[in-house]
Protein backbone atom coordinates (compact mmCIF):
# COMPACT_ATOMS: atom_id res chain seq x y z
CA UNK A 1 0.00 0.00 0.00
CA UNK A 2 1.18 3.47 -0.81
CA UNK A 3 0.87 6.77 1.06
CA UNK A 4 -1.63 6.99 3.93
CA UNK A 5 -2.17 9.97 6.22
CA UNK A 6 -4.37 10.47 9.29
CA UNK A 7 -5.87 13.93 9.79
CA UNK A 8 -6.87 14.80 13.33
CA UNK A 9 -7.64 18.03 15.16
CA UNK A 10 -7.04 19.72 18.47
CA UNK A 11 -10.81 19.71 19.03
CA UNK A 12 -14.12 19.71 17.14
CA UNK A 13 -15.30 22.28 14.63
CA UNK A 14 -11.87 23.62 13.68
CA UNK A 15 -12.04 22.89 9.97
CA UNK A 16 -10.26 19.55 9.71
CA UNK A 17 -12.93 18.17 7.36
CA UNK A 18 -12.44 21.08 4.96
CA UNK A 19 -8.67 20.60 5.25
CA UNK A 20 -9.10 16.88 4.52
CA UNK A 21 -11.03 17.72 1.36
CA UNK A 22 -8.24 20.00 0.16
CA UNK A 23 -5.55 17.44 1.04
CA UNK A 24 -7.33 14.56 -0.70
CA UNK A 25 -7.71 16.73 -3.79
CA UNK A 26 -4.09 17.87 -4.00
CA UNK A 27 -2.72 14.36 -3.34
CA UNK A 28 -5.17 12.63 -5.68
CA UNK A 29 -6.13 10.50 -2.67
CA UNK A 30 -9.09 8.45 -1.55
CA UNK A 31 -10.90 9.58 1.60
CA UNK A 32 -12.18 7.59 4.56
CA UNK A 33 -13.90 8.67 7.76
CA UNK A 34 -14.25 5.48 9.84
CA UNK A 35 -17.00 6.84 12.12
CA UNK A 36 -19.58 9.49 11.31
CA UNK A 37 -21.29 10.75 14.46
CA UNK A 38 -24.17 13.03 13.49
CA UNK A 39 -26.16 12.55 10.29
CA UNK A 40 -26.96 16.06 9.18
CA UNK A 41 -28.15 17.23 5.76
CA UNK A 42 -24.61 16.76 4.42
CA UNK A 43 -22.27 14.32 6.14
CA UNK A 44 -18.55 14.99 6.45
CA UNK A 45 -17.89 12.38 3.76
CA UNK A 46 -20.34 14.06 1.38
CA UNK A 47 -18.79 17.47 2.15
CA UNK A 48 -15.31 16.17 1.37
CA UNK A 49 -16.52 14.63 -1.89
CA UNK A 50 -18.11 17.94 -2.94
CA UNK A 51 -15.35 20.33 -1.84
CA UNK A 52 -12.51 18.05 -2.91
CA UNK A 53 -14.05 17.18 -6.24
CA UNK A 54 -13.69 13.48 -5.43
CA UNK A 55 -15.45 10.95 -7.62
CA UNK A 56 -17.53 8.20 -6.01
CA UNK A 57 -14.77 5.61 -6.42
CA UNK A 58 -12.45 7.73 -4.26
CA UNK A 59 -14.87 7.80 -1.30
CA UNK A 60 -14.74 4.88 1.11
CA UNK A 61 -17.91 4.24 3.12
CA UNK A 62 -17.90 4.86 6.86
CA UNK A 63 -17.61 1.79 9.07
CA UNK A 64 -20.17 3.27 11.47
CA UNK A 65 -22.84 5.92 10.76
CA UNK A 66 -24.35 7.28 13.97
CA UNK A 67 -27.21 9.76 14.23
CA UNK A 68 -26.37 11.94 17.25
CA UNK A 69 -23.63 14.61 16.89
CA UNK A 70 -21.69 13.77 20.07
CA UNK A 71 -18.60 11.64 20.73
CA UNK A 72 -18.82 8.23 19.01
CA UNK A 73 -19.04 6.23 22.24
CA UNK A 74 -22.04 8.26 23.41
CA UNK A 75 -23.67 8.41 19.99
CA UNK A 76 -23.38 4.65 19.66
CA UNK A 77 -24.94 4.19 23.09
CA UNK A 78 -27.90 6.40 22.10
CA UNK A 79 -28.33 4.55 18.80
CA UNK A 80 -28.01 1.12 20.40
CA UNK A 81 -24.91 0.31 18.35
CA UNK A 82 -21.83 -1.53 19.58
CA UNK A 83 -18.62 -0.17 18.09
CA UNK A 84 -15.90 -2.77 17.69
CA UNK A 85 -12.73 -0.70 17.75
CA UNK A 86 -10.64 -3.72 16.76
CA UNK A 87 -12.58 -3.96 13.50
CA UNK A 88 -11.33 -0.55 12.36
CA UNK A 89 -8.63 -1.63 9.93
CA UNK A 90 -7.08 0.70 7.37
CA UNK A 91 -8.51 -0.16 3.93
CA UNK A 92 -6.20 -1.21 1.12
CA UNK A 93 -6.49 1.39 -1.65
CA UNK A 94 -3.73 -0.04 -3.80
CA UNK A 95 -1.52 2.57 -5.42
CA UNK A 96 -3.77 5.51 -4.61
CA UNK A 97 -3.00 7.53 -1.44
CA UNK A 98 -5.52 7.58 1.38
CA UNK A 99 -6.57 10.43 3.69
CA UNK A 100 -8.21 9.21 6.90
CA UNK A 101 -10.11 11.68 9.09
CA UNK A 102 -10.85 11.15 12.76
CA UNK A 103 -13.71 12.70 14.72
CA UNK A 104 -12.83 15.69 16.90
CA UNK A 105 -9.55 15.35 18.77
CA UNK A 106 -7.18 12.59 19.82
CA UNK A 107 -8.78 12.00 23.20
CA UNK A 108 -12.31 11.58 21.85
CA UNK A 109 -13.59 8.17 23.03
CA UNK A 110 -14.58 5.71 20.34
CA UNK A 111 -15.79 3.22 22.96
CA UNK A 112 -15.79 3.31 26.73
CA UNK A 113 -12.22 2.04 26.78
CA UNK A 114 -10.71 3.17 23.48
CA UNK A 115 -9.69 6.65 22.35
CA UNK A 116 -8.95 7.75 18.80
CA UNK A 117 -5.33 8.09 19.89
CA UNK A 118 -5.29 4.38 20.75
CA UNK A 119 -6.52 3.49 17.27
CA UNK A 120 -3.97 5.78 15.61
CA UNK A 121 -1.25 4.19 17.74
CA UNK A 122 -2.27 0.76 16.45
CA UNK A 123 -2.30 1.93 12.83
CA UNK A 124 1.20 3.48 13.02
CA UNK A 125 0.43 5.98 10.27
CA UNK A 126 1.77 9.55 10.03
CA UNK A 127 -0.55 12.23 11.40
CA UNK A 128 -1.32 15.80 10.40
CA UNK A 129 -2.60 17.84 13.33
CA UNK A 130 -5.08 20.58 12.43
CA UNK A 131 -5.24 23.52 14.83
CA UNK A 132 -7.23 26.72 14.87
CA UNK A 133 -5.24 29.95 15.05
CA UNK A 134 -7.49 31.63 17.64
CA UNK A 135 -6.99 32.11 21.38
CA UNK A 136 -6.50 28.86 23.32
CA UNK A 137 -4.90 26.94 20.49
CA UNK A 138 -1.40 26.78 22.02
CA UNK A 139 -2.55 24.70 24.97
CA UNK A 140 -4.73 22.37 22.89
CA UNK A 141 -2.08 21.88 20.22
CA UNK A 142 0.81 21.21 22.60
CA UNK A 143 -1.25 18.71 24.58
CA UNK A 144 -2.16 16.93 21.33
CA UNK A 145 1.47 16.87 20.23
CA UNK A 146 2.48 15.44 23.61
CA UNK A 147 -0.17 12.71 23.31
CA UNK A 148 1.06 11.74 19.84
CA UNK A 149 4.70 11.65 20.94
CA UNK A 150 3.85 9.56 23.98
CA UNK A 151 2.43 6.94 21.62
CA UNK A 152 5.39 7.28 19.22
CA UNK A 153 3.13 8.37 16.37
CA UNK A 154 4.89 10.22 13.55
CA UNK A 155 3.77 13.86 13.29
CA UNK A 156 4.06 15.26 9.78
CA UNK A 157 3.35 18.73 11.14
CA UNK A 158 0.64 21.20 12.09
CA UNK A 159 -1.81 22.64 9.58
CA UNK A 160 -3.47 25.81 10.86
CA UNK A 161 -6.97 26.92 9.97
CA UNK A 162 -8.18 30.50 10.41
CA UNK A 163 -6.90 34.04 10.29
CA UNK A 164 -3.15 34.58 10.51
CA UNK A 165 -1.77 34.54 14.04
CA UNK A 166 2.01 34.44 13.74
CA UNK A 167 2.63 34.37 17.50
CA UNK A 168 0.40 31.34 18.16
CA UNK A 169 1.61 29.48 15.10
CA UNK A 170 5.32 29.99 15.82
CA UNK A 171 4.91 29.17 19.53
CA UNK A 172 3.26 25.84 18.76
CA UNK A 173 5.85 24.84 16.16
CA UNK A 174 8.87 25.96 18.19
CA UNK A 175 7.79 24.61 21.58
CA UNK A 176 6.26 21.48 20.11
CA UNK A 177 9.23 20.95 17.73
CA UNK A 178 6.95 20.29 14.79
CA UNK A 179 6.80 21.52 11.20
CA UNK A 180 4.56 24.40 10.19
CA UNK A 181 2.77 22.96 7.16
CA UNK A 182 0.79 26.07 6.28
CA UNK A 183 -2.40 27.91 7.09
CA UNK A 184 -5.78 27.57 5.40
CA UNK A 185 -7.77 30.80 5.76
CA UNK A 186 -11.51 30.87 6.37
CA UNK A 187 -13.22 30.93 2.99
CA UNK A 188 -16.46 32.71 2.18
CA UNK A 189 -18.09 31.46 0.12
CA UNK A 190 -16.73 27.98 0.73
CA UNK A 191 -16.73 26.35 -2.68
CA UNK A 192 -14.69 23.59 -4.28
CA UNK A 193 -12.94 26.09 -6.51
CA UNK A 194 -12.10 28.46 -3.65
CA UNK A 195 -10.81 25.64 -1.44
CA UNK A 196 -8.64 24.09 -4.12
CA UNK A 197 -7.10 27.45 -5.02
CA UNK A 198 -6.48 28.38 -1.37
CA UNK A 199 -5.04 24.97 -0.53
CA UNK A 200 -2.58 25.02 -3.39
CA UNK A 201 -1.52 28.54 -2.39
CA UNK A 202 -1.15 27.63 1.31
CA UNK A 203 0.46 24.17 1.30
CA UNK A 204 3.13 22.19 -0.56
CA UNK A 205 2.18 18.64 -1.47
CA UNK A 206 5.77 17.47 -0.86
CA UNK A 207 5.40 18.37 2.84
CA UNK A 208 2.89 15.54 3.22
CA UNK A 209 5.37 12.89 2.17
CA UNK A 210 7.65 11.06 4.57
Amino acid sequence: MRHRIVVTGTDSGIGQTVFSAGLANVLGANYWKPIQAGLKAESDTELVARLGGLSADRILPERYRLRTPVSPHHSAEIDGVRIDADSLHVPDTGERPLVIEGTGGLMVPVTGGTLYADIFERWRLPVVLCARTAFGTINHALLSIEALRKRQITILGVAFVGERNAENESAICEIGRVRWLGRLPWLSPLTAEALQAAFKASFRSDDFKL
